[in-house]
């Protein structure tokens, strides 16, 4: 398959999943359990998702592999790899928030493929593939160009560890006033495909895993935003800083060391 055949597929996964769990996210009441953290939850709800999109993909793509949130890491023959994550955002989904999405991309020895956000709450599905030009419902989108740091908005989100989280919190309080504002709205994939469409300006985070990252920065970089990695440093785990090429060297400077 082509990227763009291989980016139908993964759109149609991720419109499938959403529509099934926006059910569950108007039912509410759902089974919850803890994972890394009492603040890192899994609900019935991702489980189902996950299990939905790995059905459909070992039936249209049997010898690719699946890395998955909920189920880990499946390996393939063909050289292709899936990386799901069948719900980003799960504590807004629980908490009723309307801010959450289910992010698929695939990758193969050269790198991303194509990847997909789907944000089921707004019918909003954010797309990318090699080579392409990124969209929202088809439409192209365009990434900021800002130059001034002091008028940019931007992205982040904070770790499950509470040591982690109180040095994300003294960064955030160094950032906060040299910058338009900050904000943390609890799903990365979608804090990345909003950065993509410019409706923030630039996003940073550590301790995020693939399957958080890996549609929504084919989505930046496709959008011609800068990428760059951030090493672990003391109690940091690494992470992942995307912002204009203007801005990426002030940011780099006040995020960039742990």
């Amino acid at each position: 398959m082509s990227p763009s055949e291989l980016l139908v597929l993964a759109e149609d996964l991720a419109r499938d999943a959403g529509a099934q769990l926006r059910v569950a996210f108007d039912r509410g009441d759902l089974e919850v359990s803890a994972k890394s953290s009492p603040t890192d939850m899994v609900s019935e709800a991702d489980e189902a998702a996950e299990a939905l999109i790995r059905g459909r993909l070992a039936a249209a793509r049997p010898g690719d592999g699946i890395l998955g949130e909920e189920e880990g890491d499946t390996p393939g023959t063909t050289g292709v790899r899936w990386i799901v994550d069948p719900l980003d955002g799960t504590t807004n989904f629980l908490f009723g928030i309307p801010q959450w999405a289910v992010s698929v991309a695939c990758e193969d020895a050269d790198g991303p493929l194509a990847g997909t956000v789907y944000d089921p709450m707004r019918d909003e599905l954010w797309s990318a593939e090699r080579g392409g030009t990124p969209t929202c419902n088809g439409a192209p989108i365009t990434a900021s160009r800002k130059d001034d740091l002091a008028q940019a908005l931007v992205a982040t989100g904070f770790g499950y560890e509470s040591a982690v989280r109180a040095r994300q919190g003294e960064l955030a309080a160094v950032l906060l006033p040299r910058v338009r504002d900050i904000r943390r709205l609890g799903a990365a994939a979608l804090d990345l495909a909003w950065v993509a469409g410019g409706r923030m300006d630039a996003f940073y985070e550590r301790g995020l895993k693939a399957w958080d990252r890996a549609a929504g920065e084919l989505l930046c970089t496709r959008a011609g935003l800068e990428l760059v990695e951030l090493p672990a440093e003391g109690v940091m785990p690494e992470g992942v800083l995307i912002a204009p090429p203007a801005l990426m060297g002030p940011l780099r400077e006040l995020v960039g060391h742990a």
